[in-house]
């Protein structure tokens, strides 16, 4: 049975707003990585079918199929298209769903799947330029009521009962095990460095050591009243980029190159789009449901922190180990560069699990719309 394996998975630093990977085009932060999937393992990239690429904000510098345009940026021959996808926050990870599926129903041998966002240079909400997306119906079916994501993160607080004291607390852990996974080395093997006008960039930009509750108790409320969300407890703003290699497993062979993890289930799942950021629950319950596996067989999970109360619920209602939640920290501490995150959170999901001899690894993240996207990864021995 033909299936899909990801025999490399690298990704940028991430960078913070305005930091040290602002100076750089998107199209050529993208282009980071895609060499550097042809450089490390050696493939000619002439035998890649295509590029399948998440973007969110495609507006200014992200416009014009950039996922086109980063594979030539990268020189990659003329003959190698780039297609580019926008499922929000999960458009990467969306990218590495159709990447699979093209592998196993036999139009792709060899695929490169990722993405890129830089939130410094195309600023979040841009690409309405000033339009209201929401039409008279969907507007009427919801009472008039618009999404907004910081709204549904404070719903989340609300109808999950967590405290301001708990969202901190979650978001310090965060950065004190991003912290120290940077330090023991375990992001090494994943991180391609980037060369820039401040100095080659080798760790994620955004995260922050010594932290305490009282310090995060300071930060004003995003929203006016008694929520709980603030940008200390919020993923962050940020820039970056990330690509996987995927083949068959007869193409690996062919060509030499050791598998990693195969692509295990995917599936979606959909929910209230004005709470809009619990979908990773009903997601996660699918593809558990579809893969025949159980909560415990998974040895970690990715479940992206837009918010603190995201994954707080997820972990909540799923009865999910915390210790094996977002190991190495997540998007509080290393940022949140959209049309990346997807492919980002698989590429830390599989180096932990090729590092630690983990079987199987799920990821989720909410998206626009009141979506998510769940993968269950399995390492290939």
């Amino acid at each position: 049975m033909t299936d899909a394996v990801i025999v490399a998975a690298r990704r940028t630093p991430t960078g913070k707003r305005n930091g040290v990977l602002s100076g750089i085009h998107p199209a050529d932060l993208a282009a980071l990585v895609l060499e550097d999937l042809v450089s490390t393992t050696g493939i000619d990239p002439a035998v890649i079918d295509d590029v399948v690429w998440g973007c969110v904000t495609q507006a200014g510098e992200q416009t014009g199929d950039i996922g086109r345009t980063a594979a030539l940026s990268a020189g990659y021959p003329e003959t190698v298209t780039g297609v580019t996808v926008d499922r929000q926050c999960g458009s990467s990870q969306q990218a590495v769903h159709f990447a699979a599926a093209g592998l196993i129903a036999g139009q792709y041998d060899v695929v490169v799947a990722g993405g890129v966002e830089s939130m410094s240079r195309n600023p979040m909400g841009s690409s309405s330029q000033g339009k209201n997306p929401y039409g008279e119906k969907f507007q009427a079916r919801y009472d008039g009521v618009k999404p907004n994501q910081i709204v549904g993160a404070e719903m989340i607080a609300k109808k999950w009962g967590f405290t301001r004291q708990q969202v901190d607390e979650f978001s310090l852990e965060s950065h004190a095990r991003a912290a120290a996974a940077t330090d023991s080395g375990a992001f090494e093997s994943q991180i391609v460095p980037v060369q820039t006008e401040h100095g080659l960039i080798t760790a994620d930009e955004g995260i922050r050591r010594g932290g305490t509750v009282e310090g995060l108790g300071k930060l004003n409320l995003v929203l006016e009243g008694d929520g709980v969300i603030t940008a200390g407890n919020s993923s962050q703003i940020s820039d970056g980029s990330a690509a996987l290699l995927m083949m068959t497993s007869e193409k690996a062979k062919e060509l030499g190159l050791t598998p990693l993890v195969r692509v295990h289930t995917a599936v979606l799942a959909g929910s209230d789009p004005i709470i809009m950021l619990t979908a990773p629950i009903p997601a996660t319950q699918k593809a558990l449901a579809k893969s025949g596996l159980a909560l415990s067989d998974i040895g970690a999970f990715e479940i992206n922190e837009a918010f603190a109360p995201v994954p707080m619920a997820w972990m909540h209602d799923l009865g999910g180990d915390h210790a094996k939640l977002n190991p190495n920290g997540g998007a509080i501490a290393m940022g949140h560069p959209l049309g990346g995150s997807g492919a980002r959170l698989s590429t830390t999901l599989i180096h932990h699990m090729v590092n630690n001899g983990i079987k199987y690894g799920l990821q989720s993240m909410c998206e626009g719309g009141g979506q998510a996207n769940a993968t269950i990864y399995e390492l290939v021995d």
